[in-house]
């Protein structure tokens, strides 16, 4: 809740834009006590006398700017929030600001009531917030605990595994899972694929495990997470090279048979998943996908207009050659054969219906 003893500090230059500030906030006396100054200086006078909560400053003022307020009130009074306002907004100034612990940035020319609102924001009092790890980037969380300069937990739930990362004044200072810690635990948990995050605010470790700064471990979590990521890469490669040959192994027996020309497994959009003969032009089995994807869209018309099931197979004369293609069980997949006339068709249909299953279950 809020109380009668939260301070906001405006500092501007402009003695019209305190003015009206201080007329137009004075209904919220019963939430937060209003100061106006107009100098930086004026500024880091009240902040070392009394408490301040919370304050709102231009950006461009002479002698001390306030960016220069921002850091210094970052240094010493870490717990005070920072507004940054100004009529020269930039990308630059927005990222300072922000990199050196901003709570909000407002440009002018600006609404009363949205300045209230983001007062009031800043003045509630939030034992944590809870966030998605799929919404954000875990560095992009980390990050804005050290360069805020925050003391608190991030606990990061994943699967059935859950972590902390400790933070005190923007360093982290330890990690652990329920079999790590420290180091070792931090690049675990940065190795997180999805997952829930929760900021207990003020919460300190009653353990310190990593001494190392906060951006040479992002930097090693980072490298580690791409290595990582390779390695899947590799990996998720290799088992699909692996399907594909035990696929080529279960339609082999197909495409020995006298007069086959070409087996295709592809999708109902005619797209190739894999092919015989091997060192066929990966052109010219797109292309016969395609135009088996074309019989199979007239197909389907055909089929609603006699109110007919699905079609699950095929087989089309065309002179000497014989095309046939069958469905997948459960599969967005088919297998289609150019093969000759003359050949053994019911071995085909045999040997087909045999490679059905094992294909059904590699795809």
């Amino acid at each position: 809740m809020i109380t009668l003893q939260k301070r906001v500090l405006i500092v501007d230059d402009e003695e019209d834009l305190t003015w009206t500030l201080s007329k137009k906030l004075s209904k919220d006396s019963d939430k937060f006590q209003l100061i106006c100054v107009n100098s930086g200086r004026e500024a880091i006078n009240v902040l070392n006398q009394i408490p301040i909560d919370l304050v709102i400053t231009d950006v461009r003022m002479p002698e001390v700017s306030g960016l220069e307020l921002l850091m210094e009130i970052k240094e010493k009074y870490p717990r005070t929030k920072v507004i940054i306002m100004t009529a020269y907004g930039s990308s630059d100034v927005q990222k300072e600001a922000t990199e050196r612990g901003c709570f909000r940035y407002l440009e002018k020319p600006f609404e009363i009531n949205e300045l209230r609102e983001l007062i009031l924001e800043a003045l509630t009092e939030k034992k944590g917030f809870k966030g998605s790890v799929s919404d954000f980037q875990l560095s992009d969380i980390i990050q804005l605990n050290c360069l805020g300069r925050l003391t608190s937990a991030l606990k990061v739930v994943h699967d059935n595994e859950i972590g902390y990362i400790y933070f005190d004044g923007g360093n982290i200072v330890h990690a652990e899972t329920n079999r790590l810690e420290g180091e070792k635990a931090f690049y675990y948990i940065m190795g997180w694929q999805g997952g829930e995050f929760y900021v207990e605010r003020n919460k300190k470790s009653d353990r310190e495990t990593i001494q190392k700064g906060w951006q040479s471990l992002l930097l090693e979590a980072l490298r580690q997470v791409d290595e990582s990521s390779e390695e899947m890469g590799l990996e998720k490669e290799r088992e699909k090279r692996q399907r594909i040959r035990k696929i080529h192994w279960a339609l082999n027996p197909i495409f020995k048979s006298k007069g086959v020309e070409f087996v295709l497994v592809h999708n109902s959009a005619g797209f190739p998943i894999t092919f015989l003969p091997e060192g066929a032009d990966n052109l010219e089995a797109s292309e016969f996908g395609n135009q088996i994807s074309i019989l199979y869209r007239d197909l389907t018309k055909m089929q609603k207009h006699l109110q007919a099931i699905s079609t699950q197979f095929f087989e089309i004369h065309f002179g000497n050659q014989l095309l046939i293609s069958r469905k997948v069980p459960e599969k967005d997949a088919f297998i289609s054969i150019l093969t000759e006339i003359r050949t053994n068709v019911g071995y085909i249909r045999l040997e087909l219906r045999k490679a059905l299953k094992e294909i059904k279950d590699l795809l």
